[in-house]
């Protein structure tokens, strides 16, 4: 088997087709192209074949994986989870999510300050929900109190914002209980919505 012609992809211009025996192979970038040191002309077996491929592949995961950490932050699991549902084998997602980390694009300690920033800017939360989303996106505890330490987030202010955008809406203005009700599985403590409400 032979590598019979290197030309630049049209739809993407930064992937380089590799065809074998006159035949479309498989892909890379120019940077893997220079690094597996392939010209025309060169001669390859079944192994070297399969490992190009498999090269091709690992980079096209990559991409996906940058571009999808780089449309917002995320967390490892997220990115873990991405990986899972387009069923890259377990190897290359590990590869992957530590490349994304030694590059910066994967920390899950700014996808914490990012999210509670995101979250505490447009919505009144409770710190309760706030710590409950970061652990179902995968964060470590340890992270997740640093954060919420850290964020200084005037809980009992966003309970009274949110307190009086629902007294508003005539089924809670009406109904004090379902109001405590609500805000109880909002993760707001029981005393300081009492509180919140007597005032």
């Amino acid at each position: 088997m032979v590598i019979t012609a290197i030309k630049a992809q049209v739809k993407k211009s930064e992937r380089i087709s590799i065809f074998v025996d006159r035949e479309y192979s498989f892909s890379l970038t120019y940077n893997q192209l220079l690094e597996q040191k392939l010209h025309i002309g060169l001669e390859l077996n079944q192994l070297r074949l399969e490992e190009l491929k498999h090269i091709c592949d690992f980079g096209k995961a990559y991409e996906r994986a940058l571009l999808y950490a780089m449309l917002r932050p995320r967390s490892v699991k997220e990115v873990r989870d991405y990986a899972r549902r387009k069923k890259w084998p377990t190897e290359d997602t590990q590869q992957i999510i530590n490349k994304l980390t030694q590059r910066k694009y994967l920390d899950d300690a700014n996808f914490a300050r990012a999210w509670v920033e995101s979250r505490t800017l447009n919505k009144n939360i409770s710190q309760r929900k706030l710590y409950a989303e970061l652990k179902q996106k995968g964060v470590a505890e340890n992270i997740i109190d640093e954060v919420l330490k850290k964020a200084q987030y005037d809980e009992n202010g966003a309970l009274k914002i949110l307190i009086a955008k629902k007294l508003k809406l005539t089924r809670y203005a009406n109904d004090h209980q379902k109001l405590m009700r609500y805000l109880i599985s909002q993760g707001f403590n029981y005393e300081d919505i009492k509180s919140a409400l007597n005032h």
